[in-house]
């Protein structure tokens, strides 16, 4: 049986969905994307908006008792592969060591909020 993530350091689910579960010992995030949940907003520009969504997957991993270390898998949606370059940038920063997340990056038609990235991760738990 999964266990439900939830944290107010990452922005609330906006569907029928949990932030995360947690299921025997792997942490599932939902999609983040780059709303600040102190304040609901969104940056424009798109190192800030990648940079927004791991710290949002970063808290909810750190409300399962994981950190960034902790993840295998990521997949990342973006709106335009022109910006592929520009999120590796700072996703580079987040996800270091010689052994990196296996990857997903999928160019999409359009996100929640009309955002131009969404990032989930599974992780597991030590």
């Amino acid at each position: 049986m999964a266990t439900k993530i939830s944290t107010d350091k990452a922005p609330g689910a906006i569907g029928p969905y949990s932030q995360g579960v947690i299921a025997g010992n792997l942490v599932y995030t939902s999609g983040q994307i780059p709303v600040n949940p102190a304040n609901g907003q969104v940056e424009d520009c798109v190192k800030c908006q990648t940079k927004q969504s791991l710290e949002n997957v970063k808290a909810v991993l750190a409300e399962a008792g994981c950190s960034m270390e902790d993840v295998f898998k990521t997949t990342v949606f973006i709106k335009d592969m022109n910006d592929f370059a520009a999120i590796n940038e700072v996703y580079a920063q987040y996800f270091t060591g010689d052994v990196l997340p296996a990857r997903s990056c999928v160019e999409v038609a359009r996100l929640p909020k009309d955002v131009k990235v969404e990032i989930e991760v599974v992780a597991m738990k030590k």
